[in-house]
């Protein structure tokens, strides 16, 4: 007999780690502890595991973590992760609010490791169905799929979706999904590997984008590899600075979700792109200087190994076995050349519209995967079963969504709003057994 779960978190990133610690919280307060279990697809526990060079560096502070803006007693923050270490000295000495993405990573794998019970690994969720009862929708069914393509169903009385950004493939290079030696950022280590520089050859590589991943893949670039001459291509007239001044860092409060929500429409659209600067396409101030005092000093020696192009429209890419070619216009002076690569970066961001493909089979009873101030999906009265969405409802709740800064609070919105909606009886002495991963 399939066990019902209270909930299924697709996805064990941030955002649903964060929701298990509130769940924690939760069932310590109201004496019910739900049944709860979630789902990774990938193998092992990693944040960003697959892009962590030696130059990426959190962008926000470790305070920002997953539950001390909530809780800063918690066992879970990053504080007593550093203590629990044996580093938290070390780490004060520092004299930063900034760590490097590796620690942080180890810090996530950290906290998930305490919820090992709940958690299953290498399997993807490939869709969510409705299971009727008499007109009603009581509970869903998720269906995931192993590495090994065997599939498994389980059933649920709520799901809460956060299975983040998928890379965004500009169409020019569609048609090349399979050539190894075009590759997305987000695969950047390992796509890295298979390639002739990592053997010490010479390699000219082209990097296309112009945000913070570019600009750091440029970095590790240039310090790794004294062999390969590297060009980031953009379509802008400079590499842009990331605006993280203290004003504007307001707009990342918790309380400012209330403010964004609370706006029409058009109001939303608005304050989105008055802040894209914070976010989307640009760089950390240092690293822009760091790249452009390379450029620099290769004037200086006269040996001009890299270069950043800017107002670059790429209009055609063509491969063969020796090289790829890319067919550029400059947006300003409509010249037009070519340039070949031995491989090409696209450091060209992500999209969020999983969630779309996973609950296509509820479409009929949601109202266009809108959601609610808590971030439940509106629905018909026929869907009982509660859908909640994590980092994908930057048009309603703002640009916070998709970052870190609103984790702690936001999965105790969530993890409150699963209280009520599942209306469990409150247990003053003993609460429920938590299924474990094996159920």
């Amino acid at each position: 007999m399939n066990t019902m779960h209270d909930v299924i978190g697709v996805g064990f990133g941030p955002s649903n780690l964060a929701l298990a610690i509130a769940l924690k919280e939760q069932a310590q307060a109201q004496g019910t502890t739900l049944n709860s279990l979630f789902l990774d697809k990938q193998a092992n526990y990693r944040w960003h595991g697959d892009t962590l060079s030696s130059q990426s560096e959190l962008q926000i502070s470790f305070l920002k973590d997953l539950v001390s803006l909530r809780n800063p007693t918690s066992p879970y923050s990053f504080v007593n992760y550093l203590k629990e270490q044996g580093r938290l000295t070390d780490f004060i000495n520092l004299g930063t609010f900034y760590p490097c993405r590796l620690e942080f990573n180890d810090y996530l794998r950290w906290v998930a490791e305490q919820f090992a019970e709940q958690a299953v690994y290498g399997e993807e969720v490939t869709r969510i169905e409705p299971e009727l009862n008499n007109g009603a929708i009581q509970h869903l069914k998720l269906v995931s799929r192993n590495a090994a393509g065997q599939e498994r169903v389980r059933h649920t009385r709520s799901v809460v979706i956060s299975t983040g950004g998928s890379p965004k493939i500009p169409a020019e290079f569609e048609a090349y999904r399979d050539d190894a030696r075009i590759f997305h950022h987000s695969t950047y280590l390992s796509s890295l590997n298979k390639l002739p520089c990592t053997e010490g050859k010479p390699m000219r590589i082209a990097i296309i984008g112009s945000g913070q991943s570019a600009a750091e893949a440029f970095i590790d670039l240039n310090d790794s590899f004294p062999l390969v001459q590297v060009e980031m291509i953009l379509r802008g007239t400079a590499l842009k600075p990331a605006d993280d001044t203290a004003f504007v860092n307001e707009i990342f409060a918790p309380q400012y979700t209330d403010l964004v929500f609370q706006q029409s429409p058009d109001n939303r659209r608005q304050l989105i792109s008055e802040f894209h600067n914070t976010n989307y396409s640009v760089v950390d101030p240092e690293l822009i200087e760091r790249i452009y005092g390379i450029l620099y000093r290769q004037k200086v020696a006269h040996q001009y190994r890299h270069a950043v192009l800017c107002r670059q429209q790429i209009e055609a890419v063509h491969s063969n076995e020796l090289d790829i070619e890319l067919s550029l216009r400059d947006l300003a002076t409509n010249q037009q050349r070519t340039h070949r690569y031995d491989a090409i970066i696209l450091a060209t961001g992500y999209e969020r519209r999983t969630h779309r493909s996973l609950l296509a089979p509820l479409e009929g009873h949601l109202q266009d995967f809108e959601v609610d101030r808590e971030y439940r999906a509106l629905a018909s009265p026929t869907l009982h079963a509660p859908v909640f969405l994590q980092g994908f409802c930057e048009a309603s709740h703002g640009l916070s969504d998709t970052l870190l800064s609103v984790l702690p609070m936001r999965s105790e919105e969530i993890s409150k709003a699963l209280y009520r909606a599942l209306q469990l009886p409150v247990q003053a002495s003993c609460s429920r057994t938590t299924t474990l991963a094996s159920a």
